[in-house]
């Protein structure tokens, strides 16, 4: 049996509301980020972002990602950010190398933390910017008093604008994720998970789902206490 007719065979339970799934283009992925957390000031840290993320159909690394982020502690549990991100495409990916801004609110509840983030696209094909609205929720729940957790997110992506240069306004993709949360030390943390992302068909385009294995290991440099979020 090929590797997408077993594909279409298996039930994804977080994908089995968006459509059928053997009426999907389907691919397999591994996505891989580091992020350093940097202290500067009392409440101010930077963050360092390394993304590589590796496509079956589309013959190995499609995408890397290298972005820095600004961030202050304005409340408890509350953050703003703003950084700037280089984002690179690689072998089967048809997409231009873009420039991306962004600006972010980071909360914590408990055990729920969300994101509520804005990105600015900068494409070399077109002079308009692609605006992207993305809201992110993530619940944790603790196994016992060493740092292991489970967890489970949902982020949307909503595109308010069009560009010629290929964005077409409307409810873009959505990914969920599923996995567990390690602690390696006292400054590191590895999440290791399912990713499952669909992206409507739109204008007669196929819808597309993404399976993928992400790894995201996390360092916060001098115990520094964050919530952990996928991007």
């Amino acid at each position: 049996m090929s590797r997408r007719r077993l594909a279409c065979a298996i039930a994804l339970p977080l994908a089995s509301a968006a459509a059928p799934a053997c009426a999907q283009q389907q691919d397999a992925q591994l996505w891989t980020q580091i992020n350093t957390n940097v202290p500067v000031a009392d409440g101010v840290r930077v963050t360092l972002e390394q993304i590589a993320r590796f496509s079956d159909r589309q013959d190995g690394l499609y995408q890397s990602e290298f972005g820095v982020l600004l961030g202050l502690r304005v409340a408890k549990g509350v953050e703003l950010g703003g950084g700037y991100r280089k984002v690179g495409a690689h072998n089967g990916n048809s997409g231009a190398n873009e420039d991306r801004l962004r600006q972010q609110v980071v909360a914590t509840f408990g055990r729920v933390s969300t994101r509520f983030r804005i990105d600015e696209r900068f494409n070399p094909r077109g002079p308009e910017i692609g605006v992207r609205i993305r809201p992110l929720i993530r619940y944790n729940y603790p196994l016992g008093s060493r740092g292991v957790a489970l967890f489970a997110s949902h982020e949307s992506f909503f595109l308010p604008n069009t560009t010629r240069w290929g964005q077409r306004s409307g409810y873009e993709r959505m990914r969920n994720i599923a996995g567990v949360m390690v602690p390696i030390g006292r400054e590191m943390n590895l999440d290791i998970g399912y990713l499952n992302q669909f992206r409507p068909g739109r204008s007669h385009a196929r819808a597309q789902m993404d399976h993928a294995l992400t790894l995201q290991l996390t360092i916060n440099l001098h115990d520094l206490d964050l919530p952990l979020l996928h991007d």
